[in-house]
C-alpha cells in the first residue's frame, strides 16, 4: 500500500467524504433562529428609534427575553427528548405561590424557601414524567391536564394564603436584606459598568446618573443555562442519550439508553426552569399572582421551534432556543420604539412558528436526506 488515492468509486466510504461548508451550515438546527434574528435586527435598525440599540435599550429587551429563554431552554431539551410540557406557564405561577407562601406564610428564610420551591417543582415534573412513561399517554395530553390543575391550585392556594385575594404581596419586606438574594435580584457586574461609564462608553442622564448600571441577573442566568445546556447536548453522554431518546426511543432502549430515566430528568429540569423564573420574578416584584406565567408555555415552545427543535423529537439546539428567545424579546419590546401597533406581536408569534416549522422541515429534507 503506497497511500495513494484510491480509484473513484473503489472502496470509498461516504463517512470519509468532505462535507461542504454550506451543507454543514445548513445542518445546524439554530440556523433559522440566527437568520430570523438578523432579519429582525435589520428591520428595527431601519424603522426603530436609535435608543433601541443603546446599552439601555439592548438590556431593555434582553431582560424579558432572558425570562422567556430560561423556559425555552428547558422546553428545547424536553422537545429534543421527544416530549412536551404545556404546564410550564402554570408551573411558573404555582412555583411562585410555593415560594411566596414559604416566605410570607411559613416565615422561611430565602435559601430554605428556594429549596422548597425547587423540590415542589421537581416533584411535579417527575409526576408528569411517570404518568407519561407508565400510561403511554402523549405528554401533550398529560401536561395539558397539569396546566389546568396547577393554575387552579394556584388560585385556591393564593386565596388560602391571603384570605381571599389572588395576589400575594410582602415578599421583599419579609426577606429583608437576606445575604443570599444577590444571585437572584438586582444587577450584576456593577463595577465593570462603572468603569465603562467613567471611560465614556455608556451615557449618563442629565442628572449625572448612568443610563445602565449593570446587567439584570436574569440575563446572567439565561446565558449560563444556555451554555450549560449546549455543553450537555454536544459534549456529554447524557446529551447523546437525549437525542437518542427523542429520535427513536425503541432503538435507544435496545441500545442500552435508560430512556425512562432520561425523560424523567428532562421533565424535572423543565419544571425547575419554571421555578427559577418564578423565583426571579417574585423577588424582583415582591409579589406573585394567579396570572404569572400566563401563556408562556406557548411562547417557550415557539422559541424552541424557531431555534430548530422538531416537533417529532431527536433534533434541536439549546443555543437555537437562546437566539429564538432574544428574537421574541426584541420584537416584544422593539415595537414600542416604532409607530407600529404592539398588538402585531401576536401576529408575529403565529407567523414565526409557521415559518420556522416549514423552514426546519425543508432543511431536514433537502440537506440531511430526511423524507
Amino acid at each position: 500500500m503506497n497511500g495513494g488515492p484510491a480509484p473513484k468509486g473503489a472502496g470509498s466510504d461516504d463517512r470519509l467524504r468532505a462535507v461542504p461548508f454550506l451543507t454543514r451550515l445548513m445542518r445546524r438546527p439554530e440556523l433559522g433562529a440566527v437568520a430570523g434574528l438578523a432579519l429582525v435586527t435589520a428591520f428595527f435598525a431601519f424603522f426603530a428609534r436609535e435608543q433601541m440599540f443603546s446599552a439601555a435599550g439592548i438590556l431593555n429587551f434582553l431582560s424579558p427575553a432572558a425570562q422567556l429563554g430560561i423556559l425555552a431552554i428547558g422546553a428545547a431539551l424536553l422537545m429534543i427528548g421527544g416530549e412536551f410540557d404545556l404546564s410550564l406557564g402554570s408551573m411558573v405561577a404555582f412555583a411562585g405561590l410555593a415560594f411566596g407562601a414559604s416566605i410570607v406564610v411559613l416565615h422561611l428564610s430565602f435559601v430554605p424557601a428556594v429549596l422548597v420551591t425547587l423540590a415542589v417543582a421537581a416533584a411535579i415534573g417527575a409526576a408528569n414524567a411517570q404518568i407519561v412513561i407508565r400510561t403511554g399517554l402523549p405528554s401533550f395530553i398529560v401536561t395539558l391536564a397539569s396546566l389546568f390543575i396547577l393554575r387552579g391550585l394556584t388560585l385556591v392556594g393564593l386565596k388560602w394564603a391571603t384570605g381571599g385575594s389572588t395576589q400575594l404581596r410582602g415578599v421583599r419586606e419579609a426577606l429583608g436584606q437576606d445575604f443570599a438574594l444577590a444571585p437572584f435580584s438586582g444587577l450584576a457586574f456593577r463595577g465593570l459598568f462603572t468603569r465603562l461609564v467613567d471611560a465614556g462608553f455608556i451615557a449618563r442622564f442629565d442628572t449625572g446618573k448612568a443610563t445602565v448600571e449593570g446587567v439584570p441577573v436574569e440575563i446572567v442566568w439565561f446565558v449560563a443555562l444556555a451554555a450549560l445546556a449546549t455543553w450537555v447536548l454536544l459534549r456529554t453522554r447524557f446529551g447523546n442519550w437525549i437525542f437518542a431518546a427523542g429520535g427513536d426511543p425503541v432503538a435507544a432502549r435496545n441500545s442500552g439508553v435508560p430512556v425512562a430515566r432520561v425523560k424523567t430528568i428532562l421533565f424535572v429540569v423543565m419544571a425547575c426552569c419554571a421555578a427559577l423564573v418564578a423565583i426571579l420574578t417574585v423577588v424582583d416584584t415582591g409579589s406573585t399572582d394567579a396570572r404569572r406565567g400566563f401563556q408562556k408555555e406557548f411562547e417557550a415552545i415557539i422559541a424552541a421551534v424557531i431555534g430548530g427543535c422538531l416537533l417529532t423529537g431527536g433534533y434541536g439546539s439549546a443555543i437555537g432556543a437562546f437566539f429564538g428567545s432574544i428574537l421574541f424579546g426584541m420584537v416584544a419590546i422593539g415595537l414600542a420604539y416604532t409607530d407600529i401597533d404592539q398588538d402585531w406581536y401576536l401576529v408575529f408569534l403565529g407567523g414565526m412558528l409557521l415559518v420556522a416549522v416549514l423552514f426546519n422541515n425543508a432543511v431536514r429534507r433537502r440537506v440531511m436526506g430526511v423524507r
